[in-house]
């Protein structure tokens, strides 16, 4: 898939709590039993608490309901089935592949909150990179803390991967400008960029991004050729306000959701797209630079409701 090999057991195993939750919950809820209206309404509540969304769990509900009453979901075996069988009907058929520019060097531009494990996805997806066959090329465009250019350089001296960076406090964009330049003066394949973590709410920041942007628009007039927003799967809620003002600041391209692994509410990848358009494209389900899969609904959703036999 794209730039990315995809391993389902990789998922289930990062997605333990989440399924542990979903399978064990609702089977718990489900199996072996006559299905109610009463029971229903459980399967609904079960739905928002796990941050499927409220839009598309009262949908997928209503729906379970005219199937319940025209008697063609009796038990609650069936009823599981039928809830697979929607959650995955939620995707559109879209590409889930990173963008691969007409011309090197893809611009990959990456944002995200303080605390999201934004450093860490960026390391994952250069190695990722690299284990496809690509050069990379790093950009520390988050200047505002010494510690994260720190700790992204520790990142380019395991992975054998070159970092431009500039001084504490210097203007991102310059670094950026930089880095463009170094990007195609090597001829490296794909210009990875970091950038400050930030809150949503922070207006002078989110302009700050945008500026960024448009620093890359003009050095490579296509570029960047993908955006990528990390959140945090374990924040909840906050992910999706978060999702809605940076892709209003950035026009996000994809979503990055890390720590998928540290949460028992997988939900809320459909919370995110029921809130804006842009796909999930990669999640994090461990702690190493190899703890990275694309986004597959059909095999995320399967993995959800695994019962790891």
């Amino acid at each position: 898939m794209g730039l990315f090999r995809s391993a389902v057991n990789k998922i289930r195993k990062g997605l333990s709590r989440t399924r542990e939750a979903f399978s064990g919950g609702l089977r718990g809820l489900l199996f072996g039993k006559t299905l109610s209206e009463e029971l229903i309404d459980e399967i609904e509540i079960y739905l928002i608490t796990a941050d499927v969304g409220v839009k598309t769990s009262t949908e997928i509900i209503e729906s379970l309901r005219t199937e319940f009453r025209t008697g063609r979901v009796s038990r609650g075996e069936d009823a599981i089935d039928y809830l697979k069988q929607q959650l995955k009907s939620r995707w559109s058929d879209v590409d889930r592949s990173l963008a691969v520019a007409t011309k090197k060097p893809t611009v990959i531009l990456v944002a995200g909150i303080n605390g999201a494990g934004k450093t860490t996805s960026v390391a994952k997806i250069a190695k990722s990179l690299r284990d496809e066959g690509r050069s990379v090329l790093l950009a520390a465009a988050d200047t505002f803390r010494a510690g994260a250019v720190e700790q992204l350089a520790i990142w380019s001296d395991r992975l054998g991967v070159e970092m431009i960076r500039g001084a504490t406090g210097a203007d991102p964009a310059s670094v950026v400008y930089d880095a463009t330049d170094a990007a195609i003066a090597r001829g490296v394949d794909v210009l990875l960029i970091d950038t400050a973590g930030r809150l949503h709410t922070q207006e002078n920041l989110m302009r700050q991004l945008t500026k960024i942007r448009n620093v890359i628009g003009k050095k490579i007039p296509d570029g960047p050729h993908e955006v990528l927003l990390v959140l945090d799967a374990t924040s909840g809620q906050n992910a999706v306000n978060q999702a809605k003002i940076f892709n209003e600041a950035i026009d996000i391209t994809g979503i990055f959701l890390a720590k998928l692994d540290g949460t028992a509410k997988g939900g809320i990848i459909l919370a995110i797209r029921e809130t804006i358009d842009v796909p999930v494209k990669l999640v994090g389900v461990g702690e190493t630079p190899d703890d990275v899969e694309p986004f597959d609904p059909d095999a995320f959703i399967d993995a959800m409701f695994d019962r790891g036999e």
